[in-house]
């Protein structure tokens, strides 16, 4: 993405942020204005006499703002180009921003959407046969595909100087490609796109692909399975040999419930209501990540921001693929259900609360590690001697 319209991104959605926030003051000053009881439901309209023209005022300035910066920016975006190239410090803010509100981004139209796309070495591949027998180096029948987590990006697969993905590509002779995506989209969605990506990567592949690896962290395991889901009359899954999951939420992630929690009771009062709706600014990838997921059916027609005690159905991996799967816990024993500090151990290991395994996981294919946090999980060498041990 170019400076530019990284610039141009920043500008508008904050530009919407302040109409955001403009319309909470405002719906804060009419139920304390109101004398709202303090349970109940918030009064409607707009904020009366002089606080209501000011709230409109200030919402009118900005849209007018809004514009000419765009405007402006656009004429800059070369110039800017030149002064500040792109670079993996930029990258890593934008795909946290898509984390939160990729969704939004989106829909918006903002030029900081990501667009999902295959890379190497943090470069795009382009997936035509020619260009890719010139681009990689040595193209193996074999490939070692990484599916990176919530608000990160592929080159974070590199942590301490470690990346499990190039290290075991070189183990097993494989290629390494990386995929790259906005996170804040709908896991389904994500899904479906990276299903599609799969079947056009090996069909622009210079070589025959024999075999197919997936190392996912997080909720690029829920991507990855969303995938296998949606690839009817594909050919790629017949491929998929391994999957290695690193801390993904297969039943869902408690942290992402709490914030629920907080939406649901910030909105029991008026006076709490408006600031509690800054709450649904959170990505559809977030919210996802309530209950692992991974359908379109399982977040079709309901309220992504009410309670909800669906819970989605954990559909068995194809059989011939050799999965495991991979737990931190801060705790100081393997058995401690603490998690890695977002993801519970059992939830990682697919294992619902009565213990029974709700994923079919390779013989020894599990490992808890203590004292391990969520972003351990990417260059522990105990979880590098396991993903030696597992893949093959």
């Amino acid at each position: 993405m170019k400076t530019g319209q990284t610039l141009r991104g920043a500008a508008r959605l904050a530009f919407d942020a302040v109409d955001g926030v403009t319309h909470v003051v405002e719906d804060m000053y009419r139920n304390i204005a109101a004398a709202s009881p303090p349970i109940g439901e918030a009064p409607t309209g707009s904020a009366r006499g002089i606080a209501g023209f000011v709230h409109a005022t200030i919402r009118g300035i900005n849209g007018v703002t809004r514009e000419s910066v765009d405007l402006v920016l656009g004429q800059l975006a070369e110039s800017l180009d030149d002064i500040a190239p792109p670079g993996p410090g930029r990258e890593a803010v934008v795909s946290a921003l898509n984390g939160v509100v990729g969704d939004y981004l989106l829909s918006s139209d903002n030029p900081l959407a990501l667009e999902m796309q295959w890379r190497q070495f943090g470069s795009p591949l382009s997936m035509d046969r020619d260009e890719l027998r010139l681009r990689v180096d040595k193209p193996s029948r074999h490939l070692l595909i990484t599916v990176h987590g919530l608000c990160m990006n592929d080159r974070q697969w590199t942590r301490n100087g470690h990346n499990h993905g190039a290290y075991q590509a070189r183990r097993l002779g494989a290629t390494q490609v990386d995929l790259f995506y906005n996170t804040g989209r709908h896991i389904s969605h994500n899904g479906r796109d990276l299903a599609r990506q799969l079947e056009a990567l090996i069909e622009a592949w210079p070589t025959k692909v024999k075999s197919i690896r997936i190392l996912a962290h997080s909720m690029g395991g829920l991507v990855t399975r969303s995938a296998l889901l949606q690839a009817d009359a594909m050919r790629w899954p017949d491929l998929v040999s391994q999957i290695a999951f690193l801390g993904t939420p297969h039943l869902g992630a408690p942290l992402e419930r709490g914030g629920n929690w907080v939406d649901t009771l910030g909105r029991l009062s008026p006076y709490t209501a408006p600031i509690a709706r800054l709450g649904w600014l959170r990505s559809a990838g977030i919210t996802d990540l309530r209950h692992g997921y991974t359908r379109d059916s399982d977040w079709q027609g309901r309220d992504r921001f009410e309670r909800s005690q669906h819970r989605p159905e954990l559909t068995p991996l194809p059989a011939h693929i050799n999965a495991i799967a991979a737990a931190g816990t801060l705790g100081a024993r393997r058995t401690h259900l603490l998690g890695d500090g977002l993801v519970p151990v059992n939830s990682a290991l697919g294992q619902t609360q009565d213990g029974r395994a709700a994923m079919a996981w390779a013989e020894t294919g599990t490992r808890v590690f203590a004292r391990m946090n969520h972003w351990d999980l990417l260059d522990d060498p105990r979880v590098t001697t396991f993903l030696d041990e597992q893949l093959n």
